[in-house]
């Protein structure tokens, strides 16, 4: 990329997650490539479509993530572990109003650019799930695609609640109890 391109594209990226964070993810393109000085065709050079605007912003945070599934990846309590990760993710999802419907969302076939970051993310938590359950403290039907679903699930119930801050918690909470053997 050219170095007007490269801060084109850094400008965008950060005038998205700060329109994603204070109007959620169907902030406007227009306003987003505004606000970066540059035109709408600017926009879809770099970023097609919203979802692939969305992905990138999100590609952003992915790292963190990894790093704290790395982290937790050889705790003494792996149970613990797991719903430390999980609510980590839920947090990040909470970050971006409408992320969590974007994510659910999401192409299956890992064609879209959100599905692409839902992969590292699956492979990121399936150790945690596998050490939690080889403790015994979680079941053997739960499968991590279950618990990326139900992390996005409680993070788009809380997001509809701003009411009930604590509410995040009491479902992860639940959830776990509904996870142990």
């Amino acid at each position: 990329m050219r170095a007007d391109a490269r801060r084109n594209h850094a400008r965008l990226l950060a005038e998205a997650r700060a329109a994603f964070a204070a109007h959620g993810t169907d902030a406007s393109l227009e306003d987003i490539a505004r606000r970066a000085g540059v035109g709408i065709g600017t926009l879809y050079r770099h970023f097609p479509t919203r979802e692939a605007l969305v992905g990138a912003v999100f590609q952003d945070a992915l790292a963190a993530l990894l790093d704290r599934s790395a982290e937790l990846a050889e705790a003494a309590d792996p149970c613990a572990a797991l719903v430390g990760w999980l609510r980590t993710l839920i947090a990040h999802a909470g970050e971006y109003r409408g992320l969590s419907i974007a994510l659910m969302s999401a192409a299956p076939d890992g064609t879209s650019a959100l599905a692409e970051c839902s992969e590292p993310l699956r492979a990121a938590g399936a150790p945690l799930l596998a050490r939690a359950r080889e403790a015994g403290a979680v079941r053997a039907d739960v499968s991590i695609g279950d618990l990326m679903k139900l992390t996005n699930a409680i993070a788009l119930a809380a997001e509809r609640s701003p009411e009930d801050p604590a509410l995040a918690d009491r479902l992860l909470d639940l959830t776990v109890r509904g996870l142990k053997v």
